[in-house]
């Protein structure tokens, strides 16, 4: 890594499920990035004050609710509004493949699903970081 790199995480809306973040953000931390977990429950709006206020890198949301075609884009706005729109964005999830192409369109820079390599996404997340670096 070219620096250390400050990564969000975050679980949107009412979905209780944060297995997956939670083991993302263990990977993350692992690998060498600086994580913070914001917990269940977190609106677009917290997110995005949270990514503001620790002066993160990345926003990393994890959904299964099946309202990521609302709330990714809701907490993609609420960084923009704090003129944080070139925080990079990836996410992860039960998240059909036609959605993750319009979330892509939208700007997520990757959608990761079920069974996804922790290593690679670690790999993959540190590469594009660094890549931005240059």
């Amino acid at each position: 890594m070219k620096r250390l790199y400050r990564v969000v995480v975050a679980k949107p809306g009412l979905d209780g499920h944060d297995r997956g973040a939670k083991t993302i953000t263990r990977a993350l931390r692992d690998h060498g990035f600086e994580v913070i977990y914001t917990g269940l429950h977190q609106t677009p709006e917290q997110i995005a004050e949270t990514a503001l206020q620790e002066d993160v890198d990345v926003v990393g949301l994890s959904l299964l609710s099946g309202a990521h075609l609302t709330l990714f884009p809701r907490v993609m706005e609420e960084l923009r509004t704090r003129d944080l729109g070139d925080i990079l964005i990836f996410g992860g999830g039960v998240i059909p493949d036609a959605d993750a192409r319009v979330l892509h369109e939208q700007g997520v820079a990757k959608i990761f699903g079920p069974g996804s390599s922790l290593k690679d996404i670690c790999i993959w997340l540190e590469e594009e970081l660094d890549n931005r670096e240059q």
